[in-house]
């Protein structure tokens, strides 16, 4: 991370700290940025009762911010803004508000704060509650001094919290009254208000700052106190109840233990998981159900976090986040709860891997630690997966980029000490049915002496979907029915038959299969024949066609104007579809899709072609089919493998 300059794993860490008179536990997770490692935010925004979301003043809403912001909306999780790096040439608190308010269109977006100062002359913030002006004196920006607003400063501060109070007011009955009758409103009642509208997901308070100069951190530590959620405020939260597979609900209040692994950073002797306490107390020797296998594990050590620093605690309560040592084949997503009372939380979801390598040793005296090695990384980051390619045997290790898996490489070599080969990158590409089709499976078989039969119908579709492949059922159970067991083994095995492959044995994507029917007798059908017959019907409808895919990512190139001409001839022949060019401090903005295939190398290649002018974010925008020409072309180049 250092060597890079980014952040590649999630780091949690806890502290107090005191706003006004009131002092709280806080349970800070840093995620990365980059979209190679989203894994790490998924799981993380997953787990959290609010988030702070990082804009830079400079760049603006960059792709990956709007992947993160999608993703706290998913889990309803509430958040504050804080624009960075104001004190830097070019950056612009009034152009990225701007941005975020077209691209974030779904809640208010407010300023809370202006900034003292523009690019090196950025000094301090302006409050527009306290209508104070904030500098921050001292070793890294500890000391806060309290000073009126420059002469100069007012009318844009006035103006500002006018402003505020408008939009405030129009979603606020309360603020509202106060508003039009031209009262005072008193500064208790005005953030308890927006307190509510931040929880509600209605208003997103937006921060100004250096945080390499230390300003304006402690107002955006207050703001996390005084707006936030705390577990309290969250209430409940959704899981289904292990025995009945019915929706249960979670109380933060409930006295029964229930939390999630969200995390593992495995070790030698025993992994550290990553927890959070959704109701109840943990104890240490306690025993708890891991709902997903059934076994009962005991709790060996509770840690508190403090980045790198642990600190053993004896018990925590609900709402909490700690490290927890002990439970056996345990993994991320994993519910642990009481006996008496067992639910699966809501899961949480990862992305598909969409480039891998072959890895092997360099000596064979490695190649049983290379795989333990392997099996490690892919423990600890879900969005990792390792198989071994049939017919070279080589292992071959997929990841969510080049840079995810050239990270991960490096770790071999350098934290695992294991002298590895990497291979070419390759595309993990995908197959989808080429048209819409009704197929009908049978298993009709003896086996010993017992003669089983069962009939299914499925519809298939192709069909662009957010999570892939969609399962669904127009079957009713119970009384004078077919048995619900049946219609469980037939939606189970229509999951797994679609994620098995198509006709050139790759995955299958965008498809939704509809389960229509199922014809069987008591005697003769089963849950296994139900089974045999959906997996036929598959076969079925795979046989009738499919076509390949390939996976598009979406890419945003910020230059100057004088040379996008040559970075868009560049990428014109990489098949790239262009959507536009926009402008944000000066510099374009050039937005277009692009095949991943084509961009093995772009990192090294922009440089070159700006004089190291240009950056780019780049992000996973779904599958295209690739035409014969294009495979062709890239088989010739080994940047795939079929």
């Amino acid at each position: 991370e250092r060597n890079r300059g980014i952040t590649i794993v999630a780091a949690a860490a806890s502290f107090n700290w005191q706003c006004g008179d009131e002092t709280g536990l806080i349970h800070l997770i840093d995620t990365p940025g980059h979209i190679d490692f989203t894994a790490e935010v998924e799981r993380s925004i997953r787990v959290s009762d609010g988030a702070v979301v990082i804009f830079s003043g400079v760049e603006g809403v960059e792709a990956q911010s709007e992947k993160v912001w999608r993703q706290s909306d998913h889990y309803h999780v509430p958040k504050l803004a804080f624009i960075n790096k104001l004190d830097r040439l070019g950056a612009s608190f009034e152009v990225t508000v701007k941005e975020m308010r077209r691209k974030f269109a779904n809640l208010s977006i407010i300023p809370f704060q202006l900034p003292i100062g523009i690019e090196s002359g950025f000094s301090g913030v302006i409050d527009l509650l306290s209508m104070q002006a904030l500098y921050f004196q001292g070793d890294e920006g500890i000391d806060i001094e309290r000073r009126e607003i420059p002469q100069e400063l007012l009318p844009s501060a006035e103006a500002a919290r006018d402003h505020l109070l408008t939009e405030i007011a129009e979603i606020s009955d309360e603020i509202a009254d106060f508003y039009l009758n031209e009262q005072k409103i008193p500064v208790v009642k005005l953030k308890a208000e927006i307190r509510r509208l931040v929880l509600d997901n209605q208003l997103c308070p937006v921060f100004a700052g250096s945080a390499k100069k230390n300003i304006g951190v402690q107002p955006l530590l207050d703001a996390v106190m005084s707006f936030l959620p705390s577990p309290e405020d969250r209430g409940t939260c959704s899981a289904i109840n292990v025995r009945s597979g019915k929706p249960d609900m979670i109380d933060v209040t409930a006295p029964e233990f229930c939390g999630m692994i969200f995390k593992l950073v495995a070790g030698a002797g025993a992994d550290m998981l990553y927890l959070r306490t959704y109701s109840g107390r943990l104890a240490v020797n306690d025993v708890v159900v891991n709902t997903r296998t059934g076994k009962k594990v005991k709790i060996r050590r509770i840690l508190r976090l403090y980045s790198k620093n642990i600190e053993a605690i004896d018990e925590v309560g609900p709402g909490d986040i700690v490290g927890i040592i002990g439970p056996d084949e345990t993994f991320t997503g994993d519910t642990l709860c009481v006996p008496h009372h067992q639910v699966f939380l809501e899961k949480i979801n990862f992305p598909e891997p969409v480039i891998s390598i072959a890895i092997e040793p360099k000596s064979g005296n490695d190649k049983e630690k290379l795989h333990i090695c392997l099996e490690q990384l892919c423990r600890e980051d879900p969005t990792l997966n390792l198989k071994r390619h049939e017919n070279t045997g080589q292992m071959v290790l997929s990841g969510m980029g080049e840079l995810h898996l050239e990270i991960n490489a490096n770790r071999i070599r350098h934290e695992f000490g294991i002298d590895a080969r990497c291979g070419r990158p390759r595309v993990a590409f995908r197959e989808t049915l080429a048209a819409a089709i009704e197929t009908r499976g049978v298993f009709d078989k003896l086996i010993g002496e017992t003669a089983l039969y069962t009939e299914v119908g499925i519809a298939f579709e192709p069909i662009k979907l957010e999570q892939g492949i969609q399962i669904e059922s127009s079957v009713s159970t119970g009384v004078d029915q077919i048995p619900a067991a049946w219609k469980d083994s037939a939606l189970e095995a229509l999951y797994g038959a679609l994620k098995t492959g198509g006709n050139t044995g790759y995955s299958l994507i965008y498809i939704r299969a509809t389960l229509q029917n199922i014809v069987g007798v008591p005697e003769k059908t089963t849950t296994g024949s139900v089974a045999g017959a959906v997996m036929d019907a598959v076969q079925k409808a795979i046989t009738s066609g499919t076509v390949l895919l390939e996976p598009v990512m979406k890419l945003v190139i910020t230059a100057p104007e004088d040379i996008i001409g040559e970075i868009t001839g560049y990428l014109q022949v990489r098949r790239a579809i262009f959507h536009g060019i926009s402008e944000v401090s000066g510099n374009k903005l050039l937005h277009c899709e692009v095949p991943l295939a084509e961009m093995f190398g772009f990192s090294a290649a922009l440089p070159k072609l700006s004089g190291g002018r240009a950056s780019f974010t780049m992000e996973p925008h779904g599958y295209q089919e690739i035409s014969a020409e294009a495979l062709q072309r890239l088989n010739s180049e080994h940047v795939v493998k079929i």
